[in-house]
């Protein structure tokens, strides 16, 4: 069964960074795209970032863009969200998702809406607040 855990979010001061983590289990996650997602009280889920299975293509919403940094380890069947200059509008709770098509994220993370993928994790909570 496909499983991904997220990890590493936490409470910081605006101006702080976090490094998130997506592991994977019970495939290999090298023949999956990515997908990185946050939903805020009250907010809709949006995308955030993701990644292609090789890592070669990324994309970025227009929020984050020069602040976040989508990567992965697929030696160590991990994926990472580097989130740097945290403002207050970044508090959500953070989702990684698993798919075999990187464009279903990459639409996501430009036209907005929730793909319907099978794999999703429970969430990591990132907080910002003085």
């Amino acid at each position: 069964q496909l499983q991904l855990v997220e990890s590493g979010g936490g409470l910081v001061q605006p101006g702080g960074s976090l490094r998130l983590s997506c592991v994977a289990s019970g495939f290999t996650l090298n023949s999956y795209a990515i997908g990185w997602f946050r939903q805020a009280p009250g907010k809709e889920r949006e995308g955030v970032s993701c990644i292609s299975n090789g890592g070669v293509s990324t994309k970025y919403a227009d929020s984050v863009r020069g602040r976040f940094t989508i990567s992965r380890d697929n030696a160590k069947n991990t994926v990472y969200l580097q989130i740097n200059s945290l403002k207050p509008e970044d508090t959500a709770v953070y989702y990684c998702a698993a798919d075999r098509n990187f464009f279903i994220f990459r639409d996501a993370v430009t036209n907005g809406g929730t793909p319907k993928v099978g794999s999703w994790g429970q969430g990591t909570q990132v907080t910002v607040s003085a």
